[in-house]
């Protein structure tokens, strides 16, 4: 669960929390350099002129001795009359004899004038492995933290005590286990059935179609019913067999880079504790019916987890700023997305498919004054609605405690992958990474290695708190 996901189910109420608590995994992770998994070689040759065919005598090198390359780039000095350089990096140990041999190889091609390895790049940290998301265990909120004064639930200290218990479930679980059964209680359950059969009602009205093809299935496969609350255990097995996703559970709030680095590996965060049963149509932060009512039905849509973890992939080692532009692309797709069918304007993102009011503020024709007043856009009369552009979403600052004045709407779940795709392949990163599938591991393109990990929760805390006391 993200700190981009802090959607209420009355009206979209939104709030931003600055405290952290830090867990401790409580099983060993391995934890190897990203050039250790498949060893790579970075070297610079240097040419000495600009001439036709001085590339192709290069790569002809490297197949003659059956190497692979994973990266290539050239660059041209300023002012200098010599030739281009090329930057390579391609499988092989770099301490290995045989590389040296290949590199003295090349050093002799008739134009190359000096060939040297260069050290290791190295690059913020991320995850390598899919084992490597046990240390994602700092929140933004610690899980309880949340239950603050203006919370349902703060004067109730047996739904505190709930919540610390369902809280604690999530902070002992690690890579490979079964996620964790929640029982449930009556009352729970209630709370549960009074938001899905108030939301079933909208989503008939404004729910994308992807949407609602998969809703009966997850009623037959999961347990999805107003009298049940379904384990993300099952809709985890249900999601892995249709799109390759998974739910792994959390105690609170993330931070934008942990949360979208686990998309990278098709995992998707989930609390497990639900809204307090004095108000079930409000919540100051994601619950199980954010989660599973919003979020998950569409991870069971190809074209919708395809581009979920193109965003992931794009994530790993990122800049901040980049970070910062793929949150806000998530933002107006994943969160507040909207689909053209026909004449009409559908929700696909799970801040409008978990909160009745923003569904009618998002896709009605004429949405009422009672849900702009709730909505604290009184003078708005309904919003803004642009074709999505990911280049524009990713400039587009929004507010996290109204309701959304602007819109994306893309033509197509299709459409939507293309064009953040697009965009992905548009940022500047420190290598391309490859997600593959058998190892559930990530493969770099080029050699780098990773810095120490540092708590990204913290960070991202304390830039809240000093842009909220400012």
């Amino acid at each position: 669960m993200s700190v981009l996901s802090r959607v209420s189910a009355r009206f979209g109420r939104t709030r931003l929390l600055g405290s952290t608590r830090s867990f401790v995994a409580t099983t060993k992770t391995i934890q190897r350099d990203a050039n250790e998994w498949e060893p790579k070689t970075f070297a610079i040759i240097e040419t000495s002129k600009d001439e036709v065919g001085s590339l192709r005598k290069i790569l002809d090198a490297f197949e003659g001795h059956n190497i692979n390359m994973t990266h290539l780039e050239s660059r041209m000095k300023s002012f200098a009359r010599s030739g281009p350089s090329f930057h390579v990096d391609f499988l092989g140990d770099p301490e290995a004899p045989e590389t040296a041999r290949f590199l003295k190889d090349l050093q002799s091609i008739s134009g190359v004038v000096q060939c040297k390895i260069q050290p290791t790049r190295e690059v913020p940290w991320f995850p390598l492995n899919i084992r490597d998301l046990d240390l994602t265990r700092e929140t933004l909120d610690g899980g309880t933290d949340l239950i603050n004064k203006d919370h349902p639930g703060f004067h109730d200290q047996e739904y505190k005590a709930r919540r610390s218990k369902i809280v604690e479930i999530a902070t002992t679980y690690t890579h490979g286990m079964e996620i964790p059964r929640i029982d449930y209680t009556d009352e729970e359950t209630r709370t549960w059935g009074a938001v899905y059969d108030r939301l079933s009602e909208c989503h008939a009205k404004w729910a994308c179609s992807e949407f609602l093809q998969v809703v009966p299935q997850m009623e037959k496969y999961c347990g999805y019913s107003n009298s049940n609350i379904p384990q993300l255990a099952d809709i985890s097995d249900f999601l892995l067999q249709s799109s390759g996703f998974q739910l792994r559970p959390i105690s609170g709030l993330l931070s934008a880079r942990d949360f979208l680095n686990a998309l990278a590996f098709r995992v998707f965060f989930s609390t497990q504790y639900i809204r307090h049963h004095g108000n079930p149509f409000y919540t100051p932060e994601p619950d199980v019916c954010h989660e599973l009512l919003g979020h998950a039905p569409l991870f069971a849509n190809m074209d919708f987890a395809d581009f979920s973890q193109e965003i992931g992939l794009a994530s790993l080692a990122a800049s901040d700023e980049d970070i910062d532009r793929l949150a806000s692309v998530y933002w107006f797709t994943v969160e507040f997305g909207l689909l053209r069918e026909g004449d009409k304007v559908k929700a696909f993102g799970a801040g409008l498919l978990s909160s009745f009011g923003e569904l009618e503020w998002g896709c009605a024709q004429e949405p009422t004054q009672e849900c702009r007043e709730m909505g604290s856009v009184p003078d708005l009369n309904k919003p803004k609605i642009i074709p999505f552009d990911p280049f524009v979403a990713a400039q587009t600052k929004f507010p996290i405690t109204t309701y959304q004045p602007t819109f994306f709407c893309a033509e197509s779940m299709g459409d939507a992958k293309q064009n953040i795709r697009l965009f992905c392949d548009s940022l500047s990163r420190p290598f391309h990474p490859q997600y593959d599938s058998l190892t559930q591991s990530i493969r770099a393109t080029k050699a780098v290695r990773r810095a120490t990990r540092s708590s990204t929760a913290a960070a991202q805390a304390a830039k809240q708190s000093a842009y909220f006391e400012a």
